[in-house]
């Protein structure tokens, strides 16, 4: 081209495009009460009324309660949240059931209850992961228990703590779910929590519920797994994280470790052993939970 001639040339630094993935709005839509014919349409009916997307629905029937979760999604500018929430308010009027909706944006960091006891190991292992910033994508924004003990050790770490007496369980429940709705909590840790939840309790909270047993589950289930294997003479003993179902450590398996129990180790020896365990295994569990790299397929867990 001569040094003359007109060109025409194409500065690229006039056209960068920016290119968004469309956002979404989550929620997750619980419904307890006694069973009844209709449930199910009368509810997603609505949802689709409101421009929901169902993305995962499970329900079940226990003893004539009826329990169903419900994960719904809405593009840009579809959700209503008032509409939505008045809505199931009425629905809940007219079926004589609890519905309430939790809304789970992915972008924003999980509100983690933990649920003690009064063995410290596994809450002192978590408060270290979040001090050294090991767990990332989670707040302890609430502990929860049944007795005082580690109450101390809680309001050190500059913890919310609250104390709830267990001696009636439907009433410590309906307290402690008073709590964990006024903290907004997303997902819950049992970290060595000696109470058995309700099913009236885990369905609010459905694969939400993180526990840590004492036994390679299936063997052992209940309260005295390491006096159990000692006294049967196992050689090999573990823990387990699991999601808390309805049936007593039956729950889906997230995580397992273990150990070789040497010739004559002590009870004492193999319960310290166990103790370092369970507080890593559920560690782990809490972190690919918040990775969101867990998925429950017919009650086994498949890391994706």
């Amino acid at each position: 081209m001569p040094p003359n001639a007109p060109h025409s040339t194409l500065d690229t630094r006039h056209f960068v495009l920016h290119f968004r993935l469309p956002v979404k709005h989550f929620a997750t839509i619980t419904v307890i009460g006694r069973d009844k014919t209709g449930v199910v349409a009368r509810i997603t009916s609505f949802l689709f009324e409101q421009r929901a997307n169902i993305e995962a629905l499970e329900e079940q029937v226990t003893r004539g309660q009826f329990s169903m979760t419900i994960q719904s999604s809405w593009k840009t500018g579809h959700l209503d949240r008032a509409a939505l929430a008045a809505g199931l308010q009425r629905l809940a009027r007219d079926l004589e059931m609890e519905i309430k909706v939790r809304f789970t944006e992915p972008s924003h960091r999980q509100r983690m209850a933990v649920m003690v006891t009064r063995e410290p190991h596994c809450f002192e292992k978590i408060i270290g992961a979040l001090s050294s910033n090991h767990l990332k994508r989670a707040d302890l924004a609430l502990v929860l228990s049944n007795r005082r003990d580690l109450e101390p050790l809680v309001r050190k770490a500059k913890v919310p703590f609250r104390h709830v007496p267990w001696e009636n369980r439907q009433k410590a429940e309906q307290a402690a779910l008073r709590i964990l709705d006024e903290h907004e909590i997303d997902f819950i840790v049992l970290a060595r929590f000696m109470k058995i939840l309700s099913p009236n309790f885990v369905w609010r909270y459905k694969n939400k519920i993180l526990n840590i047993h004492p036994s390679l589950l299936p063997s052992f289930p209940g309260p005295q797994a390491y006096r159990q294997a000692y006294e049967q003479g196992v050689k090999i003993i573990g823990v387990s994280a699991h999601f808390v179902t309805m049936n007593l450590d039956e729950g889906p398996i997230i995580a397992q470790d273990c150990f070789m129990v040497r010739p004559g180790m002590s009870m004492k020896e193999i319960v310290a052993a166990g103790q370092k365990l369970e507080a890593t295994t559920l560690l782990k569990a809490i972190k690919l939970y918040l990775d969101k790299r867990l998925d429950v397929y017919w009650g086994v867990v498949k890391e994706v």
